[in-house]
């Protein structure tokens, strides 16, 4: 009596035609039946280097070559070296921490600095004037990778992004979204109501010239 035997195709795949994922490295999938599953995967350790890279605070990318966040101290800096800044937009009034001078001079990084005072009082209003000249910076391109940041990243710097998007024609509502999700329960009317009467007009040839320019980059 022989023993039936079912036919194999080795090279036919699952009900449906689906494949199952290969993981990294080229490591055999889950269908090769030599593969011991019970092995361990060794994920080599992260170096000492890569776990001081340390963002600062409400660290975000706002556009390509464009970032923003909180006031970085110096358990920020090699994280920052890593973005290779070309310049830094600083909107509070207060000089500059000598360390954060000295790693801007030994990494070749320019400083702006509009002083933009801070204010709870909500019918203080926000220097139009200075939010122009540092969006001009912003625009500039040569100035580019740039970081924007205040204190905590969140009023000054959210006003500022949001005339920039403004610009790049997003919808009012989406840019309150965005201010608020920096700002949190600290979101303030005021600003919404400067970053809703900002006009862009003057801006809109200089802007496009600049955006173009980014494309290219990208490219």
């Amino acid at each position: 009596m022989t023993e039936g035997r079912r036919s194999t195709k080795p090279n036919q795949q699952p009900a449906g035609g689906q494949q199952m994922c290969r993981t990294l490295g080229g490591v055999a999938t889950a269908f090769d039946r030599h593969v011991d599953m019970s092995s361990k995967v060794v994920v080599p350790a992260k170096s000492s280097d890569e776990l001081n890279l340390i963002p600062p605070s409400n660290f975000a990318m706002v556009d390509n070559g464009i970032f923003r966040s909180g006031f970085p101290d110096s358990a920020n800096f090699s994280f920052l070296q890593t973005l290779n800044l070309s310049s830094i937009i600083y909107l509070c009034p207060e000089p500059y921490p000598d360390a954060n001078t000295e790693f801007l001079k030994s990494n070749g990084i320019k400083l702006f600095q509009f002083g933009i005072e801070s204010y709870k009082d909500p019918f203080v209003s926000i220097p139009e004037d200075t939010i122009r000249e540092a969006l001009r910076i912003v625009l500039d391109v040569r100035n580019h990778p740039v970081l924007i940041h205040c204190n905590r990243g969140k009023h000054r710097t959210g006003c500022l992004v949001g005339c920039l998007r403004k610009l790049q024609r997003w919808c009012l509502s989406s840019v309150f979204d965005e201010y608020q999700r920096f700002a949190a329960a600290k979101a303030r009317v005021s600003d919404q109501r400067f970053m809703e009467l900002f006009d862009v007009s003057s801006f809109k040839a200089s802007a496009e010239n600049a955006w173009s320019c980014i494309q290219i980059i990208r490219t």
